[in-house]
């Protein structure tokens, strides 16, 4: 049978946007269906938007620091020039994918259509367009690019002006004199760090467990969370929501804790951040076969569905709902189809950033998850307050956290880096996870300085037992130890200090 095109990609996002792009290298005629914009959450009310949010409030705040001796007055931040900002950097990135769109359109490579699309078979795509006409197009194979959406309580009603999802944050005019943000994940404590940077709002936060980013480590979470409540943040933790209605021009809301207790609030604004679900309603997908789990997300082996000539990738997939992890997978889904390639996708090594305050940078495993896997580690920690940039920049919140095999190799399970520019020091750390080195490579490289990536350097050293800063001599901050699968620890420092001794 001759398909209209090689391949039909739903969605124009992160991962549907690269999948597309990567079929043009192999000479392939695309289909490209989107039903809103083309970037998707990767720039809208998502990754690009918001994270442009927390670079203004950073500045903002850094304006606000009179630690470093001087002072600044008469600043101002208007609401709508922030969020006029944020919408110029958008922009830029829209026009920048729309400007390579048009360019593949022209040589008859892409054809962009703007509709919503559901499958009639497992090669036939039905395109419903704005004015309610229906086309049918054919294609050879499919790929299910097609996002998420926030997740929304049944109980809690949203009108997207008093409740709110991240959506609807543009739509903000002034800032809240007050607000609340239901969930203490990610995208709850950046908004939280995004608001109550500027200084202009009251930020309660509902945290259902005893401590805000459950899935990170204690030290983590609890320097995240003093920093936000020194920023005048509230914390409702262990507190489940109860109710949640607007009441006049206000939200009112109630939660109840664990002893019986209830407590009621009124706030200007509500954020619900709960999640987010996947756009895969009245696309037809069960109806074609297609296997699909109870919060909508597609079964898929390495992209691949069980139908063999679907594939499906971002946040459609269970897997880490991340920009980079969407465009890999796009990506990897053309690749399979046209290398027949035998390489799978690895995720150990996936490098993630959580816009704080400070910000922090992860790849790999965390202390939490090592033990829960019943894995032998081996971890060193060292506070800012010993690295040379962080002493520069006169900013010394934050540490290092290092974990490796509890083995002579000693390679590379996972990085912590909480602090001033945390961004900048996974790249190098992610490479060794990818090529199985340790820590051997990692004391070996010369880093620039003075810089950040120099503290993990000094981790790496103290596994070894040739650091430069001695944790004998610092030991309230820095922290080199063992754990191994009886849940036993023993103290790096000691061990350390008895090969020193023997060799002198």
């Amino acid at each position: 049978m001759k398909y209209e095109y090689d391949v039909c990609v739903i969605g124009a996002g992160p991962s549907g946007y690269a999948a597309a792009i990567r079929a043009t290298d192999y000479g392939k005629r695309v289909a490209l269906i989107e039903k809103n914009r083309v970037g998707g959450a990767g720039i809208y009310n998502g990754a690009l938007s918001s994270k442009t949010l927390w670079e203004l409030s950073e500045r903002y705040k850094n304006t606000k620091d009179t630690r470093y001796g001087y002072s600044i007055y008469d600043g101002e931040v208007s609401f709508s020039a922030v969020i006029n900002e944020m919408n110029r950097a958008v922009n830029e990135r829209y026009v920048q994918l729309k400007e390579q769109l048009d360019y593949f359109q022209k040589k008859g490579q892409i054809n962009f259509i703007h509709g919503k699309a559901s499958l009639v078979s497992d090669h036939e795509i039905v395109i419903q367009s704005e004015n309610g006409s229906e086309s049918t197009i054919t294609a050879e194979n499919i790929i299910l690019a097609v996002g998420s959406k926030p997740r929304v309580l049944p109980q809690i009603p949203i009108d997207g002006k008093h409740i709110m999802t991240s959506d609807d944050i543009g739509s903000l005019t002034e800032f809240p004199k007050s607000i609340v943000i239901l969930g203490a994940g990610v995208i709850g404590c950046e908004f939280a760090t995004i608001f109550s940077n500027f200084g202009k709002t009251k930020v309660y936060l509902i945290d259902k467990a005893d401590r805000i980013l459950p899935f990170e480590d204690e030290d983590i979470a609890q320097t995240v969370s003093n920093n936000l409540e020194d920023n005048g943040v509230h914390i409702h933790r262990g507190a489940s929501l109860i109710s949640m209605e607007k009441v006049d021009d206000k939200v009112k809301y109630t939660i109840g804790f664990q002893d019986g207790r209830q407590e009621i609030y009124t706030v200007d604004k509500a954020l619900i951040s709960v999640g987010r679900v996947p756009n895969s309603e009245n696309m037809r997908l069960k109806e074609i076969g297609l296997e699909l789990n109870d919060r909508g997300h597609c079964i898929d082996n390495d992209t691949e569905t069980c139908i063999p000539n679907i594939y499906a990738v971002g946040d459609f997939t269970a897997d880490i709902a991340l920009v980079n992890i969407a465009e890999l997978e796009g990506r990897h889904a053309i690749e399979r189809i046209y290398e027949q390639t035998s390489k799978e996708l690895i995720y150990n090594n996936i490098s993630t950033i959580m816009f704080l305050n400070p910000e922090v940078a992860a790849v790999g495993l965390n202390e939490s998850q090592a033990r829960k896997a019943g894995i032998s580690y081996k971890m060193a920690k060292m506070k800012y307050k010993y690295v040379s940039r962080a002493i520069a920049m006169r900013n010394q919140t934050g540490f290092i956290k290092l974990l490796v095999s509890n083995d002579d190799e000693m390679k590379i399970l996972g990085l912590r880096v909480l602090g001033d520019h945390a961004s900048s020091t996974i790249e190098a750390i992610a490479l060794l996870m990818s090529l199985d080195k340790g820590i051997h490579e990692l004391v070996d490289l010369i880093h620039p300085h003075p810089s950040i990536p120099e503290g993990i350097q000094e981790c790496a050293r103290m596994l070894l037992g040739k650091s430069v800063i001695k944790p004998a001599i610092f030991q309230m901050d820095l922290e080199c130890y063992s754990f191994n699968e009886k849940g036993e620890f023993h103290n790096l420092f000691e061990e350390n200090l008895k090969t020193v001794d023997s060799t002198i």
